[in-house]
């Protein structure tokens, strides 16, 4: 796997800068080089970035995050991004943009799922005067990046014996749930983008099936992302101990999924710590039918940003043996390989290459 241009975000260094460019002299003005605009759009976050390209690699020139709901429409994200990106790129103009957005993509058209936006790529091009707009489900940025990630860029969790070519699956849980496919065609991974977060969740134990009772009284439908997402850590904690509250509970603009983890990596609280035992297993338990459902024989990879911030309960084994519990499909399920995504700007790569593909390079 060639180097990734972008390094992974650990959790020191996670919140330092939201604002950064490459190494001195590597502006887009002073290079010449081809520039490419992409973004990772999600419900909580939207990072945008500016590209340069030499001989097929991409080189990060000038990055941003940005609130998503402070802004009423993408549009608006697109223009203040322009505005600060101007000093990086001088005259230079954009030859092609990619966008990895939380919600399916129909006939260039994207309605986000945890966002009121309608994002439209014929709008796009003329809003920001680019001629190759690539819009994709944001798992397939995350899909797209995983052949120009390196090494560092994976924790593996079973190295397995992997199929050359076999299908990989990909699944992301964070703000939702997201799902994906990547199938091997003439020499190169393609994406198959899904909704399978929001298929129906299925328990697994005696627990999980009262917890499906719990959650049928609150929800028309209970969906996999309904517990595999950031607000689920609170609805397993409320199933389990609905007297015991957190500070975060009290404030309505508050969400409390850090301080539950939080509390539950360190054991400071009983019930955080099995809410985050239970929502591992279930994340593990999804993932195995993921890749019995797609025959992932390539691998499964774990992306988003939960799995990173928790990454040392998702490393303890539960996971893993969850992934595996499949009655006569254990022995094939251990030969999976499984990885953990560890460079959360990755989708901002994937989309980039894509965009740069547009263009025929």
């Amino acid at each position: 796997m060639a180097q990734s241009a972008l390094t992974h975000t650990t959790p020191a260094k996670r919140g330092e800068r939201e604002e950064k460019c490459a190494a001195a002299g590597h502006e887009a003005k002073n290079l010449g080089a081809t520039v490419i605009l992409a973004g990772d759009v999600g419900g909580t976050k939207c990072n945008l970035a500016l590209f340069t390209e030499k001989s097929g690699k991409l080189t990060p020139v000038f990055s941003h995050r940005f609130a998503s709901k402070e802004f009423a429409q993408f549009d608006l994200i697109i223009k203040e991004f322009a505005r600060l990106a101007a000093p990086h790129i001088g005259g230079q103009k954009i030859r092609a943009a990619g966008f990895g957005i939380a919600g399916p993509v129909i006939n260039g058209q994207v309605r986000a799922t945890n966002l009121p936006w309608i994002v439209e790529a014929a709008h796009l091009k003329n809003e920001v005067k680019v001629a190759h707009i690539e819009l994709m489900n944001d798992l397939g940025a995350w899909g797209h990046s995983l052949q120009h990630l390196a090494p560092e860029d994976f924790c593996v969790l079973n190295a397995g014996k992997p199929e050359p070519g076999g299908t990989r699956a990909l699944l992301a849980a964070g703000t939702g749930l997201g799902e994906a496919i990547l199938v091997w065609n003439k020499g190169r991974y393609y994406v198959v983008p899904s909704e399978g977060g929001h298929s129906d969740f299925a328990p697994h134990s005696e627990q999980q099936i009262e917890l499906l009772r719990f959650m049928r009284r609150r929800y028309p439908q209970v969906s996999w992302e309904l517990i595999l997402s950031g607000r689920g850590f609170r609805t397993i904690h409320e199933f389990l101990a609905p007297n015991i509250k957190h500070a975060a509970f009290e404030d309505p603009d508050a969400d409390p999924a850090p301080e539950i983890t939080r509390n539950g990596l360190n054991k400071s609280c009983r019930t955080c710590s099995d809410t985050l035992d239970l929502w591992t297993a279930i994340y593990g338990a999804e993932a195995g039918n993921l890749a019995l459902k797609v025959l992932a024989l390539g691998g499964v990879y774990v992306a988003g940003g939960i799995a990173v911030k928790i990454l040392e309960k998702i490393k303890d084994g539960a996971f893993s043996a969850a992934f595996k519990d499949k009655w006569h499909f254990e022995g094939l399920l251990s030969n999976i390989p499984v990885s953990v995504v560890l460079n959360e700007t990755a989708p901002l790569l994937g989309a980039a290459y894509e965009a740069l593909a547009a263009l025929g390079k």
